[in-house]
């Protein structure tokens, strides 16, 4: 059995400056059921460049950045009452540098540390029963569907006198609803879901910021090849998130396209590399950059009957 997942939550460069960053991950395979008992253990390795500065509510122009990040994350399933569930726990550091206008004169900075901690719950409850190691080999996938709450605690690095920050003094919390649907060697999925912030009450110079929820829909095609590869061409849009800094709001909302590509490549049983490519486009505000992923990814079942 080639059970390749992790690829769901290391996929993004990571959440640094604003949680606005995590809006639009795209999570090929999220849904996927794997047997009760397997544990992923993955290590990635992101790359940047572009405008990654995610907050419209920040005063600066025409910003850009090259961003590296390592990423060490953990999957646990489990059987809730029947049916495949998930835990996951992520824990980035990043580093990198920014360039941009600041009251029409040129700024740079740098900055190095952990970003916020992330951990969440799914479940499906549609088509993926809670299967032991010893019953997988017999199921086959059909319709998928499932929920996941992903939460993100303010743990980065973060200074209130600072305007880019690696950590976002915040809260964030992400309800998902998605389905697979498997077609001969081809599954699609697609997901809705929204980001809700509470508020950063130490944001820049003194103030509070305030953040409307953000609406997602991804779609995901993926292809599975010979020898356990698979290949995923994934498309998302994010929408909302207009900033509001002591009931002020700022001038425009995010809205944004993020595109991409996934394969998965198994190296021996229980090992695999992933490669990740993804474009950002901005529409109004939001992200605009390109990123590059690399990520290993090993796991076990402790449950063997």
């Amino acid at each position: 059995m080639n059970v390749n997942i992790f690829v769901l939550y290391l996929v993004v460069p990571f959440g640094i400056v604003q949680l606005s960053a995590f809006a639009q991950e795209l999570e090929p395979r999220a849904i996927t059921n794997v047997p009760v008992g397997t544990n992923f253990v993955a290590a990635n390795y992101s790359y940047a460049q572009g405008n990654i500065l995610f907050d419209p509510a920040l005063p600066l122009e025409d910003v850009q950045a090259k961003t590296h990040a390592l990423i060490g994350g953990f999957v646990s399933s489990f059987n809730f009452f029947g049916m495949s569930a998930k835990l996951n726990v992520i824990l980035p550091y990043a580093y990198g540098d920014w360039e941009g206008i600041y009251q029409a004169v040129d700024t740079t900075t740098q900055r190095n540390g952990m970003a916020d901690l992330r951990f969440g719950f799914a479940f499906n409850f549609i088509g993926s029963p809670a299967l032991k190691l010893s019953e997988f080999s017999t199921y086959e996938q059909n319709t998928i569907a499932g929920f996941s709450l992903q939460m993100i605690a303010p743990t980065g690095q973060y200074f209130s006198d600072k305007l880019i920050n690696l950590g976002s003094n915040r809260w964030a919390f992400r309800p998902q609803f998605g389905f697979s649907k498997k077609i001969n060697t081809w599954y699609v999925e697609g997901a809705l879901a929204s980001w809700f912030y509470t508020r950063n009450r130490s944001f820049w110079d003194g103030n509070t910021l305030q953040q409307k929820p953000i609406g997602v829909t991804k779609l995901h095609l993926i292809k599975t090849l010979d020898k356990g590869v698979w290949l995923a061409f994934c498309l998302g849009y994010a929408y909302g998130g207009r900033s509001f800094v002591n009931d002020q709001k700022s001038k425009a909302t995010i809205s944004t396209m993020r595109i991409g590509a996934v394969t998965s490549i198994p190296l021996k049983k229980s090992n695999s590399i992933k490669l990740m490519a993804f474009k950002a486009i901005r529409f109004e505000q939001g992200a605009d950059f390109f990123s590059l992923n690399i990520a290993y990814q090993y796991n076990w079942n402790y449950r063997k009957n």
